[in-house]
């Protein structure tokens, strides 16, 4: 058996984003996206993460992958690039462990979305083609680089970046015409130890292409990346995950099934000096019940909290409730309204935001967790909404069956 491991770099100290290997990225640690990437290919015999910091190799191990060692320093400074890494981290094994892989695959934590089949893909490209020193994962450019410019400076005019033989003005040429171009991204690249340590080089001369669906590119470098990726994560693109696998969207669905507090409403409760208690609603909540009626679809209400405000919001959007149910009981009580109305469970949704809706969670055909979920349910969630709970999340669930229909 082909001897291959799976190396993922995560240094320490990040400047744009720091502690970023180990922020939460849509309810894991970012490094965790990698790991499950390895983890989850057939061809992967090992797995290491190649790191300076204990806490990141702490949180390496916890997850699934070998520490074996701390980088030294010099190897992770802002400026140090990736064969050193990979140098250190092979002599390192070989000296120590008398380990030499045939294969390494490097997994960038900074690129967690990738397609299920990412890893094997590439390996089964590099092991192909004899001539390969490495397989790198490119998608189709963005950009066009025939229709860009050189530009020597005051004074001088442009010159075209490239020429096309047969094209005589390619900035011109619609792009259809134009030769296809790819940009090279940090989902993977599988690389022959030869290539490493008889060329000093992690692509060699002969690199092969995996060409992957552009809705995977992904790569975070700063915070508001943070955010729009976390978005693409919990959209329902099958990807690699480090939990279980994200469920579609039901093709038919009988009913959405609510918690309240911190759904309905944003989880804030303001009390009076007689102890009368008021919560804040999303107006439009009510405004999309109504819509989602015109295609047959009902919403009800489930609450832990005994409360005539629960009832008071329910009246007002006009639909079922069931309230005071006793802090477990939640899955019991979903399941038993489910029967009494012969729903089956693969046609109903249930969104949430805390412990008590996980069991619901479970009984459901999906399950939806509002933005601001605690980390648990975002972790359970088949879907992240954008919208934190009491500010249009509801809606935005809606909004999204609505579009579909």
């Amino acid at each position: 058996m082909t001897e291959i491991l799976a190396l993922i770099p995560a240094r320490g100290g990040s400047k744009g984003i720091p502690r970023k290997n180990i922020r939460s990225f849509a309810g894991y640690p970012l490094l965790a996206w990698s790991i499950a990437a390895a983890k989850q290919a057939a061809c992967v015999t090992r797995i290491l993460v190649s790191t300076d910091d204990e806490e990141i190799a702490a949180v390496a191990r916890e997850y699934g992958a070998e520490t074996p060692f701390l980088r030294p320093a010099e190897f992770a400074q802002d400026n140090t690039t990736d064969l050193p890494v990979f140098e250190h981290a092979l002599q390192w094994l070989e000296a120590n462990e008398d380990y030499q892989p045939e294969i390494v695959i490097q997994l960038r934590p900074t690129s967690p979305i990738r397609p299920r089949d990412c890893v094997d893909s590439a390996v089964n490209i590099l092991l192909q083609q004899a001539d390969a020193d490495c397989v790198r994962g490119v998608v189709p450019a963005g950009q066009n680089p025939h229709k860009m410019w050189r530009i020597a400076g005051d004074g001088q005019p442009m010159k075209s970046l490239l020429e096309v033989e047969g094209i005589t003005e390619p900035y011109n040429a619609p792009r259809q015409i134009l030769p296809p171009v790819y940009w090279q991204t940090g989902h993977i690249d599988a690389i022959r130890v030869s290539t490493i340590k008889q060329k000093h080089s992690l692509t060699g001369d002969v690199i092969y292409p995996l060409v992957i669906d552009p809705r995977y590119t992904v790569d975070i470098d700063n915070l508001s990346d943070w955010a729009k990726y976390e978005s693409l994560a919990n959209s329902g693109l099958e990807i690699v995950t480090p939990g279980k696998q994200k469920r579609p969207m039901p093709e038919q669905i009988d009913l959405i099934v609510s918690d309240f507090d911190g759904v309905i409403t944003d989880n804030r409760v303001w009390v009076n000096e007689e102890g009368i208690e008021y919560v804040a609603a999303y107006r439009s909540d009510s405004i999309g019940v109504q819509y989602l009626r015109t295609i047959g679809i009902e919403l009800m209400i489930l609450s832990s909290e005994l409360n005539r405000v629960v009832e008071a919001r329910a009246r007002k959007m006009s639909v079922e409730v069931i309230h005071g149910i006793g802090l477990h009981d939640k899955g019991r009580v979903m399941r038993e309204v489910l029967e009494q109305k012969n729903i089956k469970v693969e046609n109903v949704i249930y969104i949430g935001n805390d412990l008590n809706d996980l069991p619901c969670f479970e009984v459901a055909g999906w399950s939806v967790a509002v933005a601001d979920a605690y980390p648990a349910v975002l972790r359970a969630a088949d879907h992240v909404l954008s919208k934190t709970g009491g500010h249009g999340a509801l809606r935005e669930l809606i909004d999204l069956i609505l579009t579909r229909a």
